[in-house]
């Protein structure tokens, strides 16, 4: 961060007068912690010792403010110009900036004289209006402000070479409480014609205009930061691994400096901690993710298959935002999670700067001063990148929308994360099934809501947000299938490779996100051809644009379809032995009518040659299974709720949603877990103006997921045209994957 001309005053003089004051207390409070020593050592050739930010502030007021303005001003030390000039060539040469951590003279005591010397000089100034001074000491107020953070940042990066981890602040530990935050949700804005930059007489620094018209193509932005808890999900799926994630320069940073999380995190017996300015704490995984570059934020974003915001983009999206947030004045000093409850776009100011994807460059018509205060911004318009937002450590009235930090792309050190953004038309939200046709939706509600007992199919529990709620359920302690079948991969992943065979096409039924086949391709002995099978276009493109960059020897086909309903494999896809594969426990939820017609399907498209994959979830004890469909911090309730939230929208229902709970039911008779919505009041419901009577107790049934025996599910392939060959489990039995040939081969 530097300080640059700003156009005019923009505050009377008595205001400006306690601005002053306020500021130069403000930093030498922060210093109140610090001894001696702490306050002189410089940790790495990007930061400064804290006294040198003491001096460094005081000298800007002093050589740009007092020397020029006040007649008769006595310089305090003639030598400060060498030691305490930081960029500025036009006011002559300065002491290396590798090397401030090497000034052991002047003592802290001698630059809190210098300051106390020139808060004099300036007191004195300011009692005559003159235009010109009040313009610098705004400018060198906001300019000591940016370094009250710099000096926290430098503070926590010279403690983090302790191995004592000292503390800054009082090292209780913080409090630190799960949040289930769920799965960010994407907020649209239009494209077209914005306005950027700084507007109306407040100050800003000179990059923040003019302002300007740009054009934005329409986009959507993440309703929250990107959390510890899903850094730590990159970190285990290779993040760190893998060079198609990252840019060039990146990928040699990593390298070079063994990068393989944040800065600052270290592991202590399978737990994360962090280093913060009160000492060494367990790491809020809840809490964003901070102190990453830009090249791992962008690494991050290739992963997600989504990517970082222009600042266009996030400056047009804050523009209607509060200026408030998780700022220095908080005395937290590290970031927060979001909000259980969210509406609209959350933690754009303080908590991290986020990284964006815009290179700092000048805006159109900029111009730098002509004098010594001109020389900062223009001259650092090459090689960096912008982020916005503010942080824990910056002052809460430093920042605004229009504000551009920026750093080079391999800085980590600094309060810095990571919100997403992706294309408007670019991949729709991640889900487990496709969401079919408004017409549909209307008719199985209005239908299933007249039977008794009442019931709604489980596919319309998957709008945008009902995805997001399962993926966030997918990653609970509770939900063991998705976990456990990736382990049951990665265990028996020679075994498995061994019993499909070589020179294979992999059909995926449903593959949305496709994840899981990843480490079945990697498992295969050179596979041939990929053809996910999905409704949905658009997403379905896209999965096989991500596997097409992963497996570039492998060809990838992606077949539009419902794999619900009859439809052929294309002449086109290479004819090789073919192996269906059908993850997730999906088969869990077909009725027996579904499930028949599935299995002739899927051995209409192998052949008799072909072999099949498909997980199911096995029968187990209740203490384990109810809590999967019912966990302790309500993921699962809010998304069996959301179906009446979607009922609601896009029906013009009038569910009143504290009058109804979500209830858990394990059905003998069929092996199956149901999830109902339970009303807790007898009352009545109007939906696209039909009307619903629910007696209190009454529910509509929204999914079954049958669990299996190995002898169940022998028995219903059987029955259907295929015979179990192998079956491969974890050590609890919680989950198969069953191996199946056609009986007629």
């Amino acid at each position: 961060m530097h300080a640059t001309q700003t156009c005019r005053s923009t505050v009377e003089l008595p205001d400006l007068t306690r601005f002053y004051r306020a500021v130069r207390q403000s930093s030498q409070a922060l210093i109140a912690p610090l001894s001696d020593a702490d306050a002189t050592v410089q940790s790495m050739p990007d930061a400064s010792p804290a006294k040198w930010h003491l001096a460094h502030t005081t000298w800007f007021f002093e050589r740009m403010v007092l020397v020029p303005h006040l007649s008769g001003y006595r310089i305090f030390d003639g030598h400060f110009d060498f030691l305490f000039n930081s960029y500025y060539e036009t006011i002559g040469a300065r002491h290396p900036r590798p090397s401030r951590g090497l000034l052991t003279r002047p003592t802290l005591e001698s630059v809190i004289a210098y300051r106390q010397h020139v808060d004099a000089g300036i007191e004195k100034l300011l009692r005559y209006s003159i235009a010109e001074v009040m313009q610098l000491v705004e400018l060198g107020c906001h300019h000591e402000q940016q370094h009250q953070e710099l000096l926290l940042t430098d503070i926590l990066h010279l403690f983090a070479q302790n191995p004592l981890r000292p503390a800054y602040k009082s090292p209780e530990p913080l409090l630190v409480e799960p949040q289930s935050l769920g799965a960010a949700v994407y907020l649209p804005f239009e494209g077209g014609l914005a306005e950027i930059g700084h507007e109306g007489s407040s100050f800003a620094f000179d990059c923040e205009g003019p302002r300007h018209s740009v054009f934005i193509e329409p986009y959507q932005l993440a309703n929250r930061l990107v959390t510890n808890r899903e850094w730590i999900e990159f970190m285990a799926d290779g993040g760190y691994r893998q060079p198609l994630l990252w840019l060039s320069e990146g990928w040699a940073a990593a390298r070079d400096q063994r990068w393989s999380m944040p800065l600052y995190w270290e592991e202590r017996d399978n737990t994360y901690w962090t280093m913060t300015l009160r000492g060494a704490q367990p790491l809020d995984l809840d809490a964003p993710v901070t102190h990453v570059s830009y090249f791992e934020a962008d690494a991050y974003a290739t992963w997600s298959q989504r990517r970082l915001p222009t600042e266009m983009e996030w400056e047009n999206a804050a523009r209607a935002v509060p200026l408030a947030g998780n700022f220095a004045d908080s005395g937290y000093y590290r970031p927060r999670p979001a909000s259980k409850v969210m509406q609209g776009a959350h933690q754009m100011f303080g908590d991290v700067w986020e990284w964006t994807r815009s290179a700092f460059l000048p805006y159109p018509r900029f111009r730098p001063a002509p004098s010594a205060v001109g020389e900062y911004n223009g001259k650092f318009m090459s090689g960096q990148f912008v982020l916005r937002g503010g942080s824990c450590v910056t002052p809460p009235a430093h920042i605004r929308a229009s504000y551009r930090n920026f750093f080079p792309p391999a800085t980590r050190w600094q309060f810095a994360g990571v919100r997403l953004a992706e294309d408007a038309e670019s991949r729709p939200s991640i889900r487990r099934r496709p969401v079919p046709r408004a017409e549909s939706f209307r008719s199985d509600v209005l239908a299933g809501l007249a039977q008794s007992p009442k019931r709604v199919p489980s596919r319309w529990l998957y709008d945008e947000y009902g995805s997001q709620l399962f993926e966030e359920i997918t990653r609970l302690e509770e939900y063991y299938p998705t976990r456990t079948e990736t382990g049951i991969l990665r265990a028996f992943a020679p075994e498995i490779a061994a019993f499909c065979g070589e020179d294979l096409t992999v059909l995926e039924y449903g593959a949305g996100a496709a994840l899981k086949t990843e480490l079945l391709i990697e498992a295969l002995h050179r596979p041939r051809c990929y053809v996910p099978i999905d409704i949905a276009d658009d997403f379905l493109q896209h999965t096989a644009a991500r596997f097409r960059r992963r497996f570039p020897s492998l060809i990838t086909r992606p077949v539009t379809a419902d794999f619900t309903s009859d439809f052929a494999i294309p002449e086109w896809i290479p004819a090789t032995r073919r192996l269906a594969f059908f993850p997730g426990s999906t088969i869990g939820n077909l009725n027996a009518n579904e499930i028949a017609a599935f299995l002739h399907r899927m051995l209409g498209h192998v052949g008799s040659d072909g072999r099949a994959l498909i997980g199911v979830d096995m029968c187990k004890e209740l203490p384990v299974l109810i809590p999967a469909y019912d966990d302790a911090a309500g993921v699962t309730a809010r998304f069996d709720l959301n179906l009446l939230t979607r009922i609601n929208r896009e029906l013009e229902g009038n569910f009143v949603l504290d009058r109804f709970r979500h209830g858990v039911r394990w059905n003998e008779t069929e092996s199956a877990v149901e999830m109902h919505l339970l009303s807790t009041v007898e009352q009545a419901v109007t939906v696209s103006g039909h009307t619903f009577e629910f007696s209190t107790g009454e529910s509509i049934h929204t999914e079954s997921s049958r669990k299996y025996s190995v002898a169940d599910f022998t028995r219903v392939v059987g029955q259907h045209g295929w015979r179990v060959d192998r079956v491969w489990t974890d050590d609890q039995k919680l989950f198969g994957i069953f191996a199946l040939s056609p009986l007629s081969s």
